[in-house]
């Protein structure tokens, strides 16, 4: 892992998709800087597609495909994938199809055993907003933390934490899965297609196996308090934190499009 400033001029010419994270990737300390929002948009003006990938629920998500500068996003670590249709449509895409429903309501019943089991325990305030995944709160305790994710891995669930949130879903799926998919059945990329044209970015474990797939993988600076646990770090690491992180990876990703633009 190397400083994002000593790379290559042009490594990142031929991006054309910049997946990243959101919570203190994006943000930074829970809050969305206008040059990161600007950032955002100036990578779409460039016409490069930006989808977060988050672990957020639905109900931010929503929020975020309808008003964003974003052409679609990832949420609930993979659970689903909205994005804008028309002025004020959103089309939604759920991993489980028509079958979300029932997956969301085998997933309350799973928490509510945690719950009985745990005393103590408590489900993250964004819990009604979910629909493909549940969400503890994370304490501060993490021998608390780690038998919450235990007894959801007990019951069958696959499980990340997060800066955020302790989550449990079911399905089999990640971030890295549900990217794979959106890209082959949105935009028609297959997996190999995406070693020179997608970019990440992410702040956190939960992002491991983006790292570990994609070559343009930056994190931002705050990765350091998590590189032993990753399997892979990302290539390259910013500056700064959270936003500010990610405003240094898109200018460097503008950059290297203007030069190939300038010289072609």
């Amino acid at each position: 892992m190397k400083s994002l400033h000593e790379r290559p001029a042009g490594t990142f010419a031929d991006v054309r998709f910049v997946l990243t994270d959101m919570d203190e990737t994006l943000t930074h300390k829970g809050r969305l800087g206008a040059a990161t929002y600007r950032a955002l948009e100036e990578l779409q003006h460039a016409g490069i597609r930006v989808i977060p990938v988050t672990a957020a629920p639905a109900g931010w998500c929503d929020q975020m495909a309808r008003m964003w500068p974003v052409d679609g996003v990832i949420g609930e670590n993979g659970g689903f994938f909205f994005r804008r249709e028309g002025l004020h449509e959103l089309a939604r895409s759920f991993w489980h199809g028509d079958y979300a429903g029932t997956v969301m309501q085998q997933l309350r019943d799973k928490a509510e055993t945690v719950l009985r089991r745990l005393p103590g325990t408590r489900l993250a305030d964004d819990q009604p907003f979910r629909l493909a995944s549940i969400a503890f709160a994370r304490d501060g305790n993490s021998r608390q933390e780690r038998k919450v994710a235990d007894a959801l891995r007990e019951q069958g669930l696959d499980v990340a934490i997060n800066n955020l949130w302790i989550l449990g879903w079911l399905g089999g799926y990640d971030k890295l899965a549900a990217a794979r998919k959106m890209l082959e059945d949105e935009y028609g990329v297959d997996d190999n297609a995406a070693d020179e044209i997608v970019a990440y970015s992410g702040d956190s474990l939960n992002d491991g196996p983006m790292f570990t797939r994609y070559r343009h993988t930056a994190g931002v600076s705050t990765i350091r308090e998590c590189l032993d646990a990753l399997p892979k770090p990302p290539a390259w690491i910013t500056d700064g934190p959270g936003g500010a992180g990610f405003v240094e990876f898109a200018e460097a990703i503008l950059a290297d499009r203007r030069q190939t633009i300038n010289t072609a």
